[in-house]
């Protein structure tokens, strides 16, 4: 009976990949996914509400500058009883009284300091709203990706447990007919128990992420559509300087640092209000009716009172126990505190900025190493193979090979992934992120089997994306082409040549 020859490493890992993608019927890509996280993620939400909550709280400081109107009604009764030597008299002077205030401030320093204070914090809730919108990008894209890693370290488990399986049966084969020992099939053996036990991690590593990102778009079973083969990454932009200079004009932490500042000056303006005067003026409208007349009247009869009233109220604080002095004090010290944190914050963000830079610069050279690394471990793998078969190589040479061959695939992709997140780390570490730009990282993934080139590259200075998204059909149908290498003709061995045989010299008789 012949015995089927095992299938080349490249068709087994299409295989594995076409059965892994094709499971799901539809597959959403990242701005989708994206829309659906805006209207459910409960931090995003949060945030919202809380700017929502800032922009009612800084409109309330407006009321101090505006004038207040105020409608007073009030009926009363009061009972008089006037005694004398002989006489008791008891009368009764029923009150109704109505009346109509308005106080417009002219002159409160410590208002229009509260006042100004609320426009600030209005622009402070905003650049707060924006850092939560640019970490609900990246926790999406983060998630994204780590579900299409985990399906990647999955196919690639699943097809090196095809490959170690062929291995071992060949071992068998070859222990069976006696032309290798027990030991290869046991080396085949352990390393095939080896691989099932990575097997279940990477599964249960793929069911955790998918949860994960199910529960942050708010969408069971979310399948996220896997990149298009060839991969085509974002080019990686240049001059990091350009990057940390927009960073310290545009970042929405340093925006908020500076109106901190601006915010604890004014706390200062006032404190120091505390010493000045107040002025305000006053209109207002009254009346009293008093069916019975009133006890300082001397007719019992109907007494009416109408009056009208306009004026302005000075008041001055002369003396308040220190209290105004401490505050100014507490004030100035609050405000040199403002005023180190903006220092710190742009620290850090200069910081964040360069990591973010580095790290994406260290990314793509990374990939590109390991897609060097790939053609030379499978080349490798095909070499031990090869040297197996005509027995110059033992059982343990190909595992190995297969296994070096198999987390440098894992390495590539898991390397391709944080290159992709990176891009957007590095415009949330400048505070440029926008959603914008998961256009550039959504043109990346597969569409029909395919992505552009041309709409894939990001430009290389800082700046937002503006492409439009790239539409995922219904029923994406994805074909991983076989790894290309080089081939491999290698000569035959050759038996080494005897070396001659020693010259013996006889030395001269005496």
């Amino acid at each position: 009976m012949p015995v089927p020859r095992p299938l080349p490493l490249s068709a087994a890992l299409a295989t594995v990949f076409a059965a892994a993608i094709a499971l799901p019927a539809h597959g959403q890509s990242l701005i989708e996914l994206y829309d659906s996280a805006r209207g459910y993620d409960a931090t995003y939400q949060g945030a919202r509400a809380q700017y929502d909550a800032s922009l009612a709280r800084a409109a309330q400081a407006k009321a101090g500058i505006l004038p207040s109107v105020g409608l007073s009604a009030n009926a009363a009764a009061t009972q008089q009883e006037l005694s004398t030597d002989n006489l008791t008299v008891n009368r009764g002077f029923p009150n109704q009284s109505a009346g109509i205030n308005a106080t417009q401030p002219l002159y409160r320093p410590a208002n229009w300091a509260v006042y100004e204070q609320s426009k600030r914090q209005v622009d402070i809730a905003q650049a707060t709203l924006t850092i939560a919108e640019q970490d609900l990008v990246v926790r999406v894209s983060q998630a994204y990706f780590d579900v299409l890693s985990a399906q990647d370290s999955l196919a690639l488990v699943r097809a090196q447990k095809i490959a170690v399986a062929e291995q071992l049966a060949s071992a068998k084969r070859n222990f069976e007919v006696g032309t290798t020992t027990i030991t290869d099939s046991r080396e085949a053996q352990a390393r095939y128990d080896l691989v099932i036990a990575q097997e279940i991690t990477a599964e249960n590593d793929l069911q955790v992420r998918k949860i994960a990102l199910d529960q942050l778009v708010g969408r069971p079973g979310a399948n996220p559509t896997p990149l298009a083969a060839p991969v085509v990454l974002p080019t990686v932009p240049a001059d990091m300087n350009a990057w940390v200079q927009q960073a310290e004009d545009v970042h929405p932490a340093l925006t908020q640092a500076k109106l901190g500042l601006e915010v604890a000056k004014l706390e200062v303006d006032k404190a120091q209000a505390g010493h000045k005067p107040t002025l305000d003026a006053q209109l207002g409208y009254n009346a009293t009716n008093n069916p019975q007349g009133t006890s300082t009247s001397t007719s019992t009869g109907r007494v009416n009172v109408r009056a009208a009233s306009i004026g302005v109220v000075f008041n001055l604080p002369l003396f308040a126990g220190f209290a105004t002095e401490n505050r100014v004090k507490e004030t100035l010290a609050l405000e040199e505190q403002q005023r180190q944190i903006l220092e710190s914050t742009r620290r850090s963000v200069s910081q964040a900025t360069r990591t973010a830079y580095l790290g994406l610069i260290s990314g793509a050279g990374q990939v590109k190493a390991l897609e060097a690394a790939e053609a030379s471990s499978q080349s490798a793998l095909d070499a031990n193979r090869l040297g197996y078969q005509v027995g110059v190589r033992i059982n343990i040479d190909v595992l190995n090979s297969q296994s070096q061959l198999f987390q440098t695939k894992r390495d590539l992709a898991v390397a391709r992934y944080n290159v992709l997140v990176g891009n957007l780390k590095l415009r949330q570490a400048n505070g440029t992120l926008t959603a914008d730009d998961l256009t550039n990282i959504n043109n990346t993934l597969a569409t029909n089997g395919r992505a552009s080139v041309d709409s894939a590259a990001s430009p290389n200075q800082p700046s937002a994306a503006t492409q439009s998204p790239v539409p995922v059909p219904a029923n994406p149908v994805f074909v991983v082409p076989p790894v290309t290498t080089p081939p491999f003709n290698p000569q035959p061995p050759t038996m080494p040549v005897p070396p001659p045989p020693p010259v013996i010299v006889v030395p001269p008789s005496r």
